[in-house]
């Protein structure tokens, strides 16, 4: 499945200072009209156990609401994270990780899940039983792809032993303030899975700005008169062709200027520069 070059991570529009349905659905049609065709999603975005699945009952509405064609929309959700009292706790149990799949078919009103991710590792539970759970979705149609987030080297490695070409992606934690996912991007790249930077505006906010340590972000985006935003962006997919950012955003005029990012080349001076920071 080819996605687009930036995607957009829905998380913001479900958890702790969400905009109101109206607003987020409109948000979600400018993703689409901006031709982003990769959505990011779980079934933990969401405020506490009152609101179950918020954000992936958002997207399945917007979708079902889209004047236009929807076909080549790649939902990836994820399952592994709890929000019992709206805090975040973890349940990698092969049962848990069937049940809460099953969960987001039915909200997504899907027979298959494009893309589902494991959320992030569970201590009490082998990563082995919780990735071998993956498989065993895969194999009963219910998942076409899988990809594994907030994971090491040695998990990605276990994750692609067990899974083989099923393995499509990695989602870990990445931006100018946090690049300490760098071995993961290029064990990303040496395996041919895609790498996915959660959080790659980290340290901007949405119309905030880069601290004095990413003073070159700001100096760049000066000089081609667009956001430091559109040049974090397009800074991030100059490191590799694996590399998918998927930011978020609250307003439609942000998922504009990030969808933007993919036409921006940066010269090699200027990437110097910006890899020079951090």
């Amino acid at each position: 499945m080819e996605v687009s070059a930036i995607g957009f991570g829905a998380m913001p529009l479900s958890v702790r200072g969400r905009p109101d349905e109206r607003r987020a659905i409109a948000t979600l049609h400018t993703v689409l009209d901006a031709g982003i065709n990769l959505i990011d999603t779980a079934d933990a975005y969401h405020l506490d156990a009152g609101d179950p699945g918020h954000n992936e009952t958002l997207i399945a509405t917007a979708l079902a609401a889209y004047g236009g064609d929807t076909g080549d929309v790649l939902v990836a959700t994820k399952g592994g994270h709890t929000r019992p009292d709206g805090s975040w706790a973890l349940d990698g149990s092969p049962e848990h990780l069937r049940r809460a799949a099953d969960a987001s078919l039915r909200r997504l009103g899907v027979e298959a899940i494009g893309l589902y991710q494991y959320h992030r590792p569970d201590p009490d539970v082998p990563y082995a039983e919780s990735v071998g759970a993956l498989k065993e979705l895969c194999d009963a149609g219910k998942v076409r792809a899988v990809g594994v987030s907030n994971a090491g080297p040695d998990q990605i490695r276990l994750a692609h032993a067990i899974l083989g070409e099923r393995l499509v992606a990695v989602q870990n934690q990445f931006s100018p303030s946090f690049r300490g996912s760098l071995p993961e991007l290029e064990l990303c790249e040496r395996l041919g899975l895609a790498f996915l930077p959660w959080s790659p505006l980290g340290g901007m906010g949405e119309a905030g700005a880069l601290g004095a340590r990413h003073r070159a972000f700001h100096e760049v985006a000066a000089e081609l008169g667009v956001s430091p935003q559109r040049v974090c962006l397009a800074w991030m997919l100059a490191l590799s062709p694996c590399v998918v950012p998927i930011p978020g955003a609250r307003r439609p005029g942000n998922v504009r200027d990030c969808a933007m990012a993919a036409g921006l080349t940066l010269t090699p001076a200027q990437l110097a520069r910006l890899a020079a920071t951090g």
